[in-house]
This record gives C-alpha cells, structure tokens and sequence, in this order.
C-alpha cells in the first residue's frame, strides 16, 4: 500500500564547516521511505484515516485506469484535489507547523510536483530548493521557452519543428497554460483557509521563487532549450557504483548464452495494480524470443491460468542498475520513468516503453527521439506486435551500437 505523506526534518553539517557553522534544512517529502537507521530527525504525519482511505482508493481507480489506456486530465485533476485536501489537514496540525517554526530553519528542500510542500515553505518564510523530478516542461518553473524550438509539455514535438510543428505547438501552449491553472486551483480552497487574504500565495508564483532548480534530467536525454543560471542538470545523481548481480539471476542468465537477456520493470506502482490481459500478451511476447527474460513482477499475484513462459523469470524485487551494467543484457523494458531511464542511458541500454500515465509518453517520446528505443501504447499492447517490437531494438544497428 502506498504510505501516507511524510515530513523529514534534516539537520547536518555543511561540509569544511564547524558544528558551529551547520547548517538546518528541512525536506518535505510525498511519500514515505525506508526505516533505517539515520543521522536526522523524521517527523511523520498520518493524513485522517477516512480521507486516507478515500484517497488510496482513487489511486486504485487511477491507476486501473491507465493500465486500460483510459489516462484522462480530469482523473489527475481529481488525485490533485485530494491531494490539496491532505494538505489543508497538514497545515491545520498547529504542534506540526509550530515546532517546524521554532526550528527556525536556514532552507527547505521541496519537490517542485508537490504543491503542499511549496505553501509549507510559504508558511515558514523560508528560502527553498526546489528538486523537479519529472519531465521539463511537466512543471512550469519560470525558464524562458521560445515556442519556436521549445516544444510544450504532451505535444510530442522535438526541437526541430517544421512550420506546421509549430503552429501545433503554439496552440499546445495555450491548452498547458490552461491545464496549469486548473492543477493549481485544486489548491485553492487550502490556501483561503490558510493564509490570511492580501497575503495568499499563487502557486505559480512559488515555484519560480526557489533559490535553486534540480532537475532529474541530462544533456543527452533532453532537447535543447535555454537555462537560467540556477538550474542545474543532476540527472543521474542517485546512480551508485555497480555490484555484481546476485548468484540466482547470474544463474539464470548463464543459461541463455551469447543471446543475453531482456531486464522487464514497469514501476513499483504498476507492480501493485497488475493488468492481466496486458500481462498475459507480454508473456505471450517473451515466448516468441531467444533471450531470457528477468521481470520485476509480483509472484504471488500473478494469474493463476496463465503459464509462465520458460524462458522467463518473475521476482518481486531486481538490483535494476547493476543488471543494467551486465555485459549481456540486450533490452530494457520501461514504463519510462525518468530514474529508470537515466540509469538505461548511464549504462548504453536499449528500450522499449510501455507508458501509462503522467510524463512517462513525454519521456518515452525523447527516447525515441534520440534513437534510444521505440515505444509502445498499453491499449496498442498485443503479443505479436510487442515481440517484433523488441526484436526491432534488439537487432537495429541504431540501437545495438549502445551496448
């Protein structure tokens, strides 16, 4: 089950500086993370049981949805106004907002997607980084974008647009800037209640007030666009060094030879909601192929009446990267998410992607692009058509020279 919205509270020492110079720095953070032990403190706060349940389940709903290629703005819209909700109950908890107060921090991480954490630190009168985690121009954060090689978030245009291009992507404009407006009115209700009138927030505002912009993202991946000069490039910053993989997928793979091996991982998210006819095609589609398949699925949910192919291997849990570094991996299936997709690209890894929701069509779209891989629609997913597809990537030149 997804976990319920947590607030990390983060103090440490700036490097070269003395315990009398540290620094305080708070992250507010959407989800969970692991219980382990840390060097900073963790405040966490549980939304109300019934608004929590409520919410989780839209998100099955949600996500049902996209598996069946029913991805509609007025379901996001939806998540985003439950959202909102979540974080006026946030913002109500006085003994939460108060200690954050009294810490008196010297800056905030935030996550540019998550709205609440902007008006959190709106609340504290703090200085804010702000890390986007997304595609560019899924968020707008004040960067100059020239319609004229710039493309528009979900027009699926490249920098280089002919005259027609052009005139889709400035039509494309005007339905982002509209769309923008109604994901930030979902938050509007939580900031009349929270802020007193003449001095509430406008979202847009706030996430062109941060100090500095982290962008998930990389040169190699993205098309070419003006930058201003606090926003940096850090795609690729959770890569870690490469470890061998452990004995039982080694194993595995040893037995498929100099044919290698397909790595299948479709999001943590998708695992949890799985789709049997889709499901049932791509296994179909493994079948038809030389190599051995590795594929992050859950064992313990999968279809009772559907025989796993032989050459395929189901786990709950892959080390992604370090399989990704294997000399004899072949292809990549992704739901092109953008973590998943830079480590592809650190490593020379083909793809083929299967996106669902959210900016995943937009990546998946670069990835094309750049003659990273192809990519596929879930409604469009059909055995037949997905084999040739990865046997297209897997014997192009275009693609084979990345590994």
């Amino acid at each position: 089950m997804m976990r319920p919205r947590v607030l990390l509270l983060i103090c440490f020492v700036l490097p070269g500086l003395l315990p009398s110079e540290a620094a305080k720095i708070l992250t507010v953070s959407l989800v969970g993370f692991k219980e382990e032990e840390k060097s900073y403190q963790i405040v966490t706060w549980f939304p109300p049981e019934d608004d929590f349940k409520e919410f989780w389940k839209f998100c099955e709903f949600f996500m049902e949805e996209a598996l069946a290629g029913r991805d509609k703005f007025e379901n996001f819209l939806k998540f985003m106004e439950l959202l909102g909700l979540q974080c006026s109950h946030l913002l109500k908890r006085n003994d939460i907002m108060d200690s954050l107060k009294n810490e008196n921090f010297d800056l905030l991480f935030v996550e540019g997607f998550d709205l609440c954490s902007l008006l959190v630190a709106e609340k504290l009168g703090k200085p804010f980084v702000s890390i986007i985690s997304t595609s560019f121009g899924f968020i707008d954060f004040g960067l100059p974008s020239p319609l004229s090689y710039v493309p528009v978030f979900d027009s699926l245009l490249s920098d280089r647009m002919d005259f027609w291009g052009r005139v889709r992507n400035f039509l494309k404009f005007f339905d982002f800037s509209m769309k923008q407006w109604q994901i930030h009115s979902t938050f509007d209700n939580t900031i009349k209640e929270h802020f007193p009138e003449g001095s509430r927030p406008v979202l847009s505002h706030l996430l062109k007030k941060a100090e500095l912009s982290l962008v998930n993202s990389d040169f190699a991946f993205d098309f070419a666009r003006p930058l201003l000069p606090n926003t940096v490039y850090v795609g690729g910053l959770m890569a870690k060094p490469v470890k061998a993989v452990p004995p039982e997928f080694e194993n595995f793979i040893a037995k498929f030879g100099d044919s290698g091996f397909i790595l299948v991982a479709l999001g943590s998210v998708v695992n949890i909601f799985q789709s049997q006819y889709v499901f049932k095609e791509m296994n179909r589609a493994f079948a038809h192929l030389p190599q051995g398949v590795i594929w992050k699925c859950n064992p313990s949910h999968w279809p009772e009446d559907i025989k796993l192919a032989e050459n395929v291997k189901i786990v709950d849990w892959l080390p992604q990267s370090d399989l990704l570094a294997h000399p004899r991996i072949r292809l990549f299936v992704t739901h092109g998410g953008i973590n998943s997709i830079m480590e592809a690209i650190q490593h020379g890894v083909p793809m083929v992607g299967i996106p669902f929701f959210g900016d995943q069509p937009e990546n998946l779209f670069r990835v094309e692009a750049k003659n990273f891989g192809v990519s596929i629609q879930v409604k469009q997913i059909k055995a037949e058509t997905l084999a040739l597809k990865m046997k297209q990537v897997i014997e192009d030149k275009r693609y084979v020279a990345l590994w």
